[in-house]
C-alpha cells in the first residue's frame, strides 16, 4: 500500500466550514461502494476502538441513514443523515445532525458534499462540511472530529484490500 496518500484538512471559521481530501489505493467503483453501504460502512466508519451501527439506511435522494457510533462499553451516540443529492459514483450531499436513540434531532445541523473521482487506480474523495453555526464547527473540531476522521479513513485503508478481493 502506497504510505504518499494525499490526507489534508483545512478550516475557513469565516464561512463555517470544514475541508477535508483524502486518496484511496482502490478504483472508484470499490471506494463508492465503501462510502454508500451500509455494511460496508459498519466495517469503518469509527475510530477504533468506536464502532458504527447502521439501524436503517436508504441511499437514495430523500432517504436516510440513521446510525450509531457504540463505544467500547454499549454507549450509543446516534446520528442522523438525509440524503439530500446523488449522482451515481461522482458525488453525493446529506444533511446531518446528532439525534437521540428515538431519531429525534438536535437543533443544529450540518451539510456535506462528498466528491469522488478517479486516477490511475487511485480514488480521491474531497469532503466539504458546512455547518449551520461556529459554535457547532467548533464543537466538531474540539470534539475530535477531525482525528476521528484520519482514523477511520485508515481502517478504510484497511479494510479496502479484503474488499477488493470480494
Amino acid at each position: 500500500m502506497s504510505n504518499d496518500l494525499l490526507l489534508d484538512f483545512s478550516v475557513n471559521k469565516e464561512s463555517k466550514t470544514v475541508y477535508m481530501t483524502r486518496e484511496f489505493n482502490a478504483d472508484l467503483e470499490l471506494v463508492w461502494e465503501a462510502w454508500t453501504t451500509a455494511e460496508m460502512l459498519d466495517q469503518w466508519w469509527g475510530p477504533k476502538p468506536l464502532v458504527a451501527k447502521t439501524k436503517v439506511m436508504n441511499f437514495e435522494v430523500g432517504g436516510r441513514r440513521f446510525w450509531a457510533m457504540v463505544s467500547p462499553d454499549g454507549q450509543e451516540r446516534w446520528c442522523i443523515q438525509k440524503f439530500t443529492s446523488i449522482s451515481p459514483k461522482t458525488n453525493f450531499k446529506t444533511y446531518n445532525t446528532f439525534a437521540d436513540k428515538d431519531e429525534n434531532p438536535e437543533s443544529q445541523g450540518s451539510e456535506w458534499d462528498f466528491s469522488f473521482s478517479e486516477q490511475n487506480g487511485t480514488t480521491k474523495v474531497s469532503i466539504t462540511i458546512y455547518n449551520e453555526s461556529l459554535a457547532r464547527m467548533e464543537r466538531m473540531i474540539e470534539g475530535g472530529t477531525l482525528q476521528g476522521c484520519a482514523m477511520q479513513f485508515k481502517n478504510l485503508d484497511e479494510l479496502l484490500p479484503a474488499l477488493s478481493q470480494k
